[in-house]
């Protein structure tokens, strides 16, 4: 008797315990077709097998919970929710959601059901805005289909809610929870009656943005909501495009997180990464100070935040922040302290007392220098030189380069300073005679193209009189509309044309 109840529950907890994904599409040529998964916003892939009689069968204990989907042939797939539950879903094509029937799922028997009924409302409120958008905002009409508009929206977040209170402990409940935006209450009044904040709906919207996330729950990072929350929280819709706010939110929001979560993981890493690609002018110092905090630190254990970097690949990510760091705006860079075309007199920008100081990086037979230095000597005589705005022209010397610099330097007739790493200064430090150095410059200066990480030229710094960096990276007719507007003279003619070529170098 002991052994056949022993039996039963053995194979009672084996068949609680089955986690196999069984999907069916009927009509369905045999075919190989793949499971995919979501990071983020990233569509991966997470197995493969062959389809047979448009049934298909995935081992689940290999995946994450999360949203996952079935990718057929002519890129043709749909999703549904995995947590660690045996999967039955039967479906046709080509609309595999409305034809879904589920089988066995606790979790699709909810989610399924809710992209169903997301989707009619969705439908029903775009065909009212066709029609609301075809009428003038006075037309009495307007307002009619503005109201049933109004109502589908109140319809759907009520049916949210109680999706999410009638399913508490499942995944999808989170999921939709996620989905959904705060509610912001009435705003605090003063005795008069009048608002004690003008802007508290965004305020309160902001600082309340993930208060339907549970950031305790990685599952949540394997479905595309979380990044597409992530993604709007940090973008112009919600924050102010100003390095210095975003690593303020940055912080705020990445040190509410499990620093060994994969949700912090994902959030240092998007967060790092998009600023660091931003074309937004500035951007960098996101980058350099989610570097500094989550990558190049130590936590308490010595190590580094970023669990998930090789040393390797630290190392060299650690380098570039380092570099970075003092190229940043509102930072001082390292002063450069170099020779003229004389190769006797040194010149240095921290001894320049103008109102801004343009640094350029350039060289003379780089092929964009030679079309961009030119338009940068034209806008210097014509507009900067009288608005007490002097150039700082850097450059190399060595070898047969030293002639063609000069040269370049008097055909084109440019007038603000130009200095160089000369010959007799690299050969001096080649031989490591340099006892002048405490005197006349720096390392910094002499290995100026790592310093100020001078990869391509030109590179352009714009310093303003306590030379600190307000602005860089920027072609010659930009910077002719960046000085114009911070110097009052918004309006002024431009005499530099741009040119796309020039942006970027």
């Amino acid at each position: 008797m002991k052994q056949i109840l022993l039996l039963a529950f053995l194979t009672l907890t084996t068949l609680s315990f089955s986690q196999k994904i069984k999907l069916k599409v009927n009509g369905q040529k045999d075919t190989t077709v793949f499971l995919i998964k979501y990071y983020g916003k990233n569509l991966l892939y997470a197995d493969t097998a062959e389809m047979k009689g448009g049934l298909v069968e995935f081992d689940g204990k290999k995946q994450k919970p999360g949203i996952v989907g079935l990718l057929l042939p002519g890129q043709k797939y749909f999703e549904f929710i995995y947590n660690n539950e045996e999967i039955q879903l039967e479906t046709t094509g080509p609309d595999f959601v409305n034809n879904m029937k589920v089988k066995k799922s606790a979790e699709n028997l909810v989610f399924v059901d809710y992209i169903k009924q997301i989707n009619s409302e969705r439908q029903k409120a775009n065909d009212l805005v066709s029609k609301r958008d075809a009428l003038k905002k006075t037309d009495e009409l307007y307002k009619k289909i503005q109201n049933e508009i109004d109502s589908i929206s109140k319809k759907v977040i009520a049916y949210q809610n109680e999706v999410v209170n009638s399913n508490v402990g499942k995944l999808v409940s989170k999921v939709v929870k996620m989905s959904m935006d705060v509610k912001v209450p009435e705003a605090p009044k003063n005795a008069d009656g009048s608002p004690v904040d003008s802007n508290f709906a965004y305020h309160y919207f902001r600082d309340h943005f993930f208060d339907n996330f549970d950031l305790t729950d990685d599952r949540l990072v394997n479905t595309p909501i979380f990044h597409s929350k992530l993604d709007y929280f940090f973008s112009q819709n919600m924050l102010i495009q100003h390095p210095d706010t975003i690593v303020k939110y940055a912080y705020w929001f990445c040190d509410k997180l499990n620093p060994k979560s994969e949700m912090f993981k994902y959030a240092v890493i998007h967060i790092t990464s998009t600023f660091e690609k931003s074309k937004i002018m500035g951007m960098d110092k996101v980058f350099v100070k989610m570097g500094e905090k989550y990558y190049c630190s130590k936590n308490a254990e010595g190590k580094s935040p970023a669990f998930w970097m090789a040393e390797d690949k630290l190392k060299d990510l650690c380098e570039k922040v380092n570099t970075n760091k003092v190229l940043v705006q509102g930072v001082r860079p390292p002063n450069i302290s170099l020779r003229d075309t004389t190769d006797v007199n040194w010149r240095d920008f921290y001894s320049i007392k103008a109102d801004y100081t343009i640094l350029y990086f350039w060289e003379s037979d780089c092929g964009h220098c030679k079309k961009s230095t030119p338009k940068l000597q034209k806008l210097y005589e014509e507009k900067l030189k009288a608005r007490n705005v002097e150039i700082f022209g850097v450059s190399k010397g060595i070898d047969e380069d030293f002639g063609k610099w000069k040269k370049f330097i008097k055909d084109n007739k440019l007038t603000y300073i130009n200095v160089a790493l000369t010959n007799s200064l690299f050969r001096a430090a080649q031989e490591n005679a340099l006892q002048f150095i405490p005197k006349y410059t720096t390392l910094e200066a002499l290995n100026y193209q790592e310093t100020y990480d001078v990869v391509t030229t030109p590179r352009v710094f714009i310093l303003d009189k306590d030379k600190k960096i307000i602005g860089k990276g920027l072609s010659i007719a930009q910077l002719e509309d960046f000085m114009d507007k911070i110097q009052g003279f918004k309006d002024a003619p431009k005499i530099i044309e741009p040119d796309p070529e020039d942006v970027g170098h």
